[in-house]
């Protein structure tokens, strides 16, 4: 009997495993192999899929993640909703290290990245107006206050293409322009999720300020090693929050993100 799971989790830095003794299933996909083996767990009788969006080993950096192959990896398996944790840097003051940030709008600074499953001969325009799952978003903002988490509601995030940080001029730019947080692998897995019809909710961990803090010589610009380290520190209440969602979630989807390409395609 081909496994089936109902929600899919991408791993991110330093977030490398979900459930202890989970079995481990490799999945093929027209797109080449995802970053490792899916494991499989249960929350509350729903079945969970994990995978670690960099590796096991972390030997994917953000630039050549195979998020088509992730992504799809999830879609054979059956999964409609995806909950994608990442570390963030803050741009804002009020933002600090350790928040949580629901983000509901991306911004997107990457390039060359495989980005679309539509490279024709259908041409495909999915809308990405509201790119995040307002349904998933709802309870995990619920979820977040009732285990006593910092968060903000909503926020947007900014992506770089990596796999350097920022200069202080770029992260200056960005926080002038009023977005959030900054990260390097919100983009193109979102705007996939949505193509293959999967609710998506965004879970940034802020471990840094990016570039320090304008005016703030005590706060050092952002290193490897203190993301990892954050991280680390939030990992338990960050499963947590992943467990309280997909138990709070009902089974019926009442968002747009299960007929987005409803109006997407041209009509010959």
């Amino acid at each position: 009997m081909k496994p089936r799971a109902e929600f899919g989790v991408f791993g991110g830095s330093g977030f490398y495993k979900f459930a202890k003794g989970a079995s481990g299933v490799a999945v093929k996909t027209p797109y080449g192999g995802p970053s490792g083996k899916v494991t499989l767990s249960e929350i509350g009788g729903k079945k969970v899929a994990f995978l670690p969006r960099h590796g096991v080993h972390h030997e994917y950096p953000p630039h050549t993640v195979p998020y088509r192959a992730n992504v799809y990896a999830f879609r054979q398996l059956g999964v409609s909703r995806i909950i994608g944790p990442n570390a963030v840097g803050s741009l804002r003051a009020e933002v600090g290290p350790g928040d949580l940030v629901f983000c509901d709008q991306f911004v997107n600074f990457t390039t060359g990245r495989k980005d679309t499953f539509y490279d024709g001969p259908e041409t495909t325009h999915v809308s990405t107006a509201m790119p995040y799952c307002p349904q998933m978003r709802k309870h995990a903002v619920e979820a977040a206050e009732i285990l006593g988490l910092k968060f903000h509601k909503s926020g947007t995030v900014v992506v770089i293409q990596g796999p350097r940080f920022s200069t202080k001029a770029e992260s200056r730019f960005f926080s002038r322009q009023g977005w959030d947080v900054i990260n390097m692998t919100q983009y193109p897995e979102v705007v996939l999720a949505r193509e293959q019809e999967m609710c998506y909710l965004n879970i940034s961990l802020v471990t840094d300020y990016d570039a320090g803090l304008e005016g703030d010589p005590t706060v050092k610009p952002v290193s490897h090693g203190e993301v990892i380290r954050v991280f680390n520190r939030n990992l338990e209440n960050l499963r947590k929050l992943i467990v309280q969602i997909v138990k709070r979630l009902p089974e019926e989807r009442d968002c747009d993100c299960g007929s987005a390409l409803e109006h997407a395609r041209l009509s010959a």
